[in-house]
């Protein structure tokens, strides 16, 4: 990645809201290439992602992680912060804050204190294309369940990772999100429409490839008897059942350790969850197989790793300072 035109000074900040990082240029092939290539780093390279750290009220009121992590292709260790407010939406209290600080390991300055509101569902959408490709690459057919930030971004992150996909299907109960997936789409590949579908197992039974990015009122689970042999299922959020977890022949995985904590929600009856077979980052570097057999039905459970959030933030930072975006604050005393 290029220098910082404008590295901020020992005692200086570069704060970076949202609104410095709209339309920066950065397509959607280059998120998939910078996150594809933390993912390596993190076997190959001299990259770093301990687990998240997680606290959490009793009556769960609200939700609050960090984590760090190091992307040693760009040489930046980011700091990521996220707090939600009413995370089971039963309050009617939403909130969500997040952001993420970087710092430039050659240099030992900071580089900017980043709104990670829209990084965070990139680089999810990126590794959900990611591990789909390598568990189905001659996939034709496509199935979203959910129409919130992911649905809307799933669909053409996809089409950039696989161009040779046909059909496009989406599953949802909101007029409004349904039309914001189908405007997504139409604003990165004019040419291709997406398919609204009300009957979710026909559509799943159809897909090559499922993506579960619902959120907790998903009204309908897609259950591994619906799925064809070959198919792979993803899951991000919600609209995937924890049975084609427990049923699936080959499971994949971001990173094991990580599923472990947070995938309480799809354990069995005891709290056990069935043995990850491979982890994304070996299967990227050919280490390990996204499949054993074609008809194997593949469930990859995607849970956020922070060293893409630092690689892909590394980016948008140095696009953003690279078109003067953002404000220079002095934090510390020099």
């Amino acid at each position: 990645m290029n220098s910082l035109n404008k590295p901020a000074a020992p005692a200086d900040l570069w704060v970076l809201p949202q609104a410095a990082l709209e339309d920066l240029g950065v397509s959607y092939r280059e998120v998939l290439r910078v996150v594809e290539q933390a993912y390596k780093a993190l076997r190959s390279g001299d990259s770093q992602n301990p687990l998240k750290t997680i606290v959490e009220p009793a009556d769960r009121r609200s939700i609050s992680y960090s984590m760090v992590g190091r992307d040693g292709a760009s040489h930046t260790v980011g700091f990521k912060v996220v707090y939600e407010h009413d995370p089971q939406r039963t309050r009617d209290a939403y909130q969500f804050h997040s952001f993420i600080f970087l710092c430039d390991d050659r240099t030992g300055h900071p580089i900017a204190l980043m709104d990670v509101v829209k990084l965070g569902p990139l680089r999810t959408s990126a590794t959900s294309a990611l591990m789909a490709r390598a568990a189905c690459p001659d996939a034709r057919t496509a199935l979203v369940v959910g129409t919130g930030v992911q649905g809307q971004i799933a669909l053409p992150m996809l089409l950039a990772a696989m161009p040779d996909l046909e059909r496009l299907y989406v599953y949802g109960h909101y007029a409004e999100g349904l039309r914001a997936v189908r405007e997504n789409l139409h604003k990165h590949y004019p040419l291709r429409d997406v398919i609204v579908v009300d009957d979710l197992q026909a559509a799943a039974g159809e897909a090559d490839i499922i993506l579960g990015v619902a959120g907790l009122s998903a009204r309908q689970q897609v259950q591994r008897a619906w799925l064809k042999p070959g198919a792979v299922a993803v899951l991000v959020g919600y609209g995937i059942d924890a049975d084609v977890l427990h049923g699936a022949d080959y499971r994949i995985a971001t990173d094991t350790a990580q599923m472990q904590v947070t995938s309480a929600d799809l354990a069995a009856a005891d709290g056990s969850l069935p043995e990850v077979d491979a982890e994304l980052p070996d299967i990227l570097l050919g280490l390990a197989p996204a499949r054993r057999h074609p008809d194997d039905v593949v469930f990859a459970y995607n849970s956020g790793m922070v060293v893409t959030d630092v690689a892909l933030g590394r980016l948008m930072a140095d696009r953003a300072l690279a078109q003067n975006r953002g404000q220079r604050v002095q934090l510390w005393s020099a």
